[in-house]
């Protein structure tokens, strides 16, 4: 009588199904929905809905936007994952929660305390608006907004990175009389590109569908300041699903072309 063979992975089976059954329910089906709503419209009202001057100025401010405000978080992210990693101080602790705050903070609230701090008339915005700069209600408030969002996901990424890099790189480089500039340039930033490419895809998908935060300081002006996702809820409150649901078609299609030119990039640059 022939053994039986063994399951190197026991349950394997009922954990795969398990994981399609909740892949099925939780992502796909909603997706398919999305997808089969705007087929109402038809071929050319779908095209006419996401093809409206509003429609595309939204849609520009949301995705310019957020690779904006993803390569603005670049450079502070690196530091202070880099001040974390690197240096002991007092409230080190304190700033490593802080870093968290905007996962934890509900988003409306980060808007509200956003605007008050930028508008015409609180403690950043009067002295900018003094000189000349206006913060709030202006697509740069967009991109402010999106930016205390993103900055996390950049601290997080680079962070486990940065810890276990060798030093032994940075102490060769500093034997060959290398600067700390060209150390750091040389030797530390290739080794972290790779994290600090899918930290900046995070946080730029992130920003993409951002809404709480955005709209209070956004000032939601048509053609100006109004990001895509407010253009979703508007159409939904004019019981225009088919017409939102196009929005949204538009929106997913070009996040999902966005991250796949940033998983190319990332993986050409581990290939060289």
């Amino acid at each position: 009588m022939t053994p039986r063979r063994r399951d190197p992975l026991p349950g394997f089976g009922l954990s795969l199904g398990v994981t399609l059954l909740w892949l099925l329910g939780l992502v796909l089906l909603p997706l398919l929905a999305l997808l089969l709503r705007p087929l109402e419209l038809g071929p050319a009202g779908f095209w006419h809905s996401v093809t409206e001057p509003r429609v595309l100025a939204a849609l520009r401010l949301s995705f310019l936007g957020a690779l904006a405000a993803a390569a603005a978080t670049v450079p502070p992210g690196l530091l202070v994952a880099w001040v974390l990693v690197r240096y002991r101080f007092p409230g080190r602790r304190l700033l490593d929660g802080m870093v968290d705050l905007p996962f934890a903070l509900p988003t409306a609230v980060a808007g509200l305390a956003l605007t008050a701090l930028y508008a015409p008339n609180g403690w950043l915005g009067a002295p900018l608006a003094a000189l000349g700069l206006k913060v709030a209600y202006t697509p740069l408030g967009v991109v402010l907004a999106m930016a205390f969002v993103g900055l996390p996901f950049i601290v997080r990424t680079v962070e486990p990175v940065l810890r276990d890099l060798p030093r032994e790189a940075e102490e060769a480089a500093a034997t060959l009389g290398a600067s700390r500039a060209q150390t750091l340039w040389r030797v530390v930033l290739p080794a972290l590109a790779p994290a600090l490419l899918a930290g900046f895809a995070m946080a730029a998908a992130r920003a993409i569908g951002e809404y709480g935060s955005v709209i209070f300081i956004a000032g939601n002006m048509p053609m100006v300041s109004e990001i895509a996702p407010l253009l979703i809820v508007v159409r939904l409150e004019q019981f225009d699903y088919a017409g939102a649901a196009a929005v949204g078609v538009a929106m997913l299609a070009l996040s999902f072309l966005l991250l796949l030119a940033l998983n190319l990039v990332q993986r050409l640059w581990r290939r060289a």
